[in-house]
């Protein structure tokens, strides 16, 4: 499906995606016979967040949960998603979101999905790069922290995305502990190198988790069974090869680790969606708050 614009509606955008995946992606999670709850819907807004590393300031949208703030006494869980606009879309987040919650499967949550735009800029930022990490921890997360009743808390913090953004999100995540306790990587590019290189050593972040001390960050990984093709034309690993050899790394310094390798999956936001919700839950259960 090509790029929604930015003018698109929440609504119109989950409707151009097809009602079949939203309610594959809604109701998931939910016990086998149980009944989908009625439930209240929360506000997505569009926002421009200041920066001083990115002067003109980045585009991104915030979900906040029905009945917000007074639902978030003490602070709602977060999630940091990047691809914002794919979640916002084609992964239906917030809908996704209103569904968990009124099923009681997570806690209030607030959501920010962060816009990254399009290669090359969106590979540079999201494939290990230590400028980009910074900004999420000194600039990004301070202003959602002001503006928005989150909790400061990183074991209910969730950061999250698909391909090079699950990539991120372990590289940001390791990077900065205190901010962010679980990672939700779907089909991450595990194989590259550092700051965006297409060259070896493949497998940077891998290794650096091979040869740090064991951080306090819970991860789901999955990725799809038919992801078999090495990248660039097979002279890297494949996602498939490369999400194996980090859970078997991770499993192996003592992490918590769900590792899922989805049946036909394939490299697509078709994949991704319905496995979305059940990796929210095993991060953010309910019963936790």
């Amino acid at each position: 499906m090509a790029a929604q614009p930015a003018y698109l509606t929440k609504r119109m955008i989950g409707l151009a995606n097809g009602v079949v995946g939203l309610t594959l992606a809604v109701t998931s999670p939910l016990a086998s016979g149980a009944q989908t709850p009625t439930r209240s819907t929360g506000n997505t807004t569009e926002l421009t967040i200041p920066s001083r590393t990115y002067p003109q300031g980045r585009h991104a949208w915030v979900y906040t949960p029905a009945g917000y703030p007074t639902a978030c006494d003490g602070g709602c869980n977060l999630i940091v998603a990047f691809d914002g606009a794919m979640y916002l879309g084609a992964m239906t987040l917030p809908e996704i979101l209103d569904s968990l919650i009124a099923a009681k499967r997570t806690p209030p949550t607030v959501a920010l999905l962060f816009d990254n735009g399009a290669p090359p800029g969106r590979i540079s930022e999201l494939a290990n790069s230590r400028q980009f990490a910074a900004f999420v921890a000194d600039e990004m997360m301070p202003w959602v922290r002001e503006h928005y009743a989150v909790t400061h808390a990183p074991d209910r913090t969730i950061i999250t995305g698909s391909s090079a953004g699950g990539l991120g999100a372990a590289y940001v995540a390791m990077r900065y502990p205190a901010l962010f306790g679980n990672v939700l990587s779907q089909s991450g590019a595990f194989w590259r190198g550092n700051e965006a290189s297409n060259g070896a050593p493949y497998e940077w972040l891998t290794q650096q988790f091979a040869a740090s001390p064991t951080l306090p960050v819970k991860f789901f990984l999955d990725v799809g069974a038919r992801e078999t093709v090495g990248a660039l034309g097979g002279v890297a690993p494949s996602l498939l090869d490369a999400n194996r050899r980090l859970a078997s790394v991770l499993r192996g310094k003592g992490y918590a680790v769900d590792y899922f390798e989805v049946p036909n999956g394939e490299h697509s936001p078709g994949t991704w969606r319905v496995r979305l919700p059940a990796g929210i839950v095993a991060l953010a259960p309910a019963a936790t708050r």
